[in-house]
C-alpha cells in the first residue's frame, strides 16, 4: 500500500468548503456513463434562488439535493502546488479540504407552480391581444426566463407549458384563457367537418388557413394548440381525441365552481356530447375529467343522482401538508380511487404517492370500501 505525506495547504483557510461532494444515483451514472462513452453532450443544471432549496436537472428530469452528514470526514488532497513543491517531500500531497456531509439526489416533481403566479395577469383571450400596446406595464416573462427561474429541466417545463396551456408568442409566455380556448377547440371541430378532413390526418395548412381567413386565428396560436391537442408531422395534424374530449369538457364543468350549483352527471354529459358531436361522443366519460372534480356531497338518503363541483388539483397548494389540510378541510373521508388523482402531480410516482397516504392519513373500514381520513385534525 503507498504512504503519502499529507501536508495542509498553503491556501487551505480560503478553499474550506469549496468542495461538495454528490452522491448520483444509479440512473444518473448510466447517463453519465453513457454520454462518455457515445461522446455526447451532458448538460446537469443546479436550479434554485437564494430563497429556494436547490434542484439538480437533466435533460428531462428533476432531483431535490438534500445534504445529509458523514459519521467519517473525507479529506479533499492534490499534488503540491509546483511553486511549493520544493520544501515538502517528493510523496507529499495537499489537505485542500475537509468533507463532512454529502448531497443526495432525490427524485422529485418539476416545481412548475410558479407559472401560475408570474404570469397571472399575461392571459391570451383572443385573437387581437398580440397587438396590445407594449407599454402596457405588465411585467413580461419569457420562456428564456422560464428556463433559468423554473426548478424543472427543459422537457418537463416545455411538458408543463403544454399541460398548463401556455402559449409562446414572440418568446413570451401567455396563458391563455379556458373561454377561449373551448371557443377554438369547437371551431377545429367545425372545420374538419365543414373541410371533410379526417382528424387522424388532417392537413395543417388547411386548417390554419381557415381558421386565419374566417375567424382571425393566427396561425401561430392555431399550431401551437394543435400541437396541445395531437402530433404534428409532415404537414399532417394526428388529433389526440381524449385530450380534446377532456378539454371541451373542462370548459363546462369549469362553469360549477364552489361558488356555483353543481352540475347533475347527466347534465354535463349531455352538454358535453352536443359540444363535441355525434363522431366523438362515445369518447365522453367522467373519468376523462378526474383531479378536477368532486361529487357534492348530499343529505337526503333517497338523492341517488350523482352532482359534480369543479374542484382542479391546479389550484391545490404543492406542499403535501398544505394539499392534505385543503382535501381534508373539503371533504372528511376520501376512497382510494377520488383522493388519487389529487396526488398525482406532486409525486413522482405510485410508490410516493403511497408514502404520501401513509404520512398524512388514517385508513377506515366501512363495510367493504376502505376510507382514507386526517391524521391531524383540520378546523374550518
Amino acid at each position: 500500500m503507498p504512504h503519502y505525506d499529507l501536508n495542509f495547504s498553503p491556501f487551505s483557510s480560503n478553499e474550506v468548503g469549496s468542495v461538495k461532494l454528490v452522491e448520483l444515483t444509479p440512473d444518473l451514472i448510466t447517463l453519465i456513463e453513457n454520454a462518455i462513452r457515445d461522446h455526447e453532450d451532458l448538460s446537469l443544471t443546479i436550479k434554485g434562488q437564494p430563497n429556494e432549496d436547490a434542484v439538480l436537472c437533466t435533460y428531462d428530469r428533476t432531483f431535490n439535493m438534500r445534504s445529509i452528514g458523514l459519521s467519517n470526514t473525507f479529506l479533499v488532497v492534490t499534488p503540491i502546488p509546483d511553486e511549493h513543491a520544493s520544501k515538502f517531500a517528493d510523496d507529499a500531497l495537499a489537505i485542500r479540504d475537509q468533507v463532512q456531509e454529502v448531497i443526495e439526489l432525490i427524485p422529485c416533481v418539476p416545481k412548475l407552480h410558479k407559472l401560475t403566479g408570474l404570469l397571472r395577469e399575461r392571459q391570451y383571450d383572443d385573437a387581437t391581444e398580440d397587438e396590445r400596446d407594449d407599454d402596457d406595464g405588465a411585467p413580461r416573462f419569457t420562456y428564456d426566463d422560464a428556463k433559468a427561474e423554473i426548478q424543472a429541466s427543459h422537457a418537463e417545463l416545455d411538458k408543463g407549458l403544454r399541460d398548463r396551456r401556455i402559449l409562446v408568442i414572440n418568446n413570451e409566455l401567455r396563458p391563455i384563457t379556458s373561454a377561449y380556448l373551448s371557443r377554438l377547440l369547437e371551431l377545429i371541430l367545425n372545420m374538419l367537418v365543414s373541410l371533410s378532413m379526417k382528424h387522424a390526418s388532417a392537413s395543417v395548412e388547411g386548417l390554419t388557413s381557415a381558421l386565419a381567413d374566417d375567424h382571425e386565428v393566427p396561425r401561430m396560436i392555431s399550431t401551437q394548440i394543435m400541437s396541445w391537442f395531437g402530433e404534428l408531422k409532415d404537414g399532417r395534424w394526428k388529433m389526440d381525441v381524449e385530450a380534446v374530449v377532456r378539454q371541451v369538457g373542462l370548459g363546462i364543468l369549469r362553469n360549477h365552481r364552489a361558488s356555483h350549483e353543481p352540475v347533475p352527471e347527466d347534465e354535463l354529459l349531455s352538454m358535453w356530447k352536443g359540444q363535441i358531436g355525434d363522431t366523438f361522443e362515445s369518447v365522453v366519460s367522467v373519468k376523462l375529467l378526474e383531479g378536477n372534480y368532486i361529487e357534492a356531497e348530499t343529505y337526503d338518503f333517497h338523492d341517488t343522482l350523482k352532482r359534480l363541483r369543479y374542484f382542479p388539483s391546479a389550484d391545490l397548494p404543492v406542499d403535501p401538508a398544505a394539499r392534505f389540510s385543503d382535501l381534508f378541510l373539503t371533504r372528511k373521508r376520501w376512497k382510494a380511487e377520488q383522493i388519487s388523482p389529487f396526488l398525482s402531480d406532486i409525486a413522482v410516482n405510485s410508490k410516493e404517492r403511497d408514502k404520501l397516504l401513509l404520512k398524512y392519513c388514517r385508513t377506515v373500514t366501512e363495510g367493504r370500501n376502505v376510507l382514507y381520513t386526517a391524521r391531524a385534525q383540520y378546523n374550518g
